[in-house]
């Protein structure tokens, strides 16, 4: 199990595809691990976040490049 993940330093990173809306991915590399918000929760203290390893993110991204269909088990 992850230990809490410290943020307050986060950069915060969305695509240049998103058109500067507030309805998209943000993503903040912190350490060994990636972040993961909605841009519709930035200032919301009680936001979720999701945290996973950089080697899940890697492996995530690289199947949506490749055009994987199913990305659940």
């Amino acid at each position: 199990m992850m230990s809490k993940v410290d943020l307050s330093n986060a950069e915060w990173a969305k695509s240049e595809l998103s058109s500067g809306g507030d309805n998209c991915l943000e993503v903040a590399f912190v350490g060994d691990v990636v972040a993961l918000r909605d841009s519709k929760d930035v200032g919301d203290p009680d936001a979720q976040v999701l945290v996973v390893s950089r080697t899940d993110y890697l492996l995530f991204t690289k199947s949506v490049q490749a055009g994987q269909q199913n990305l659940l088990p």
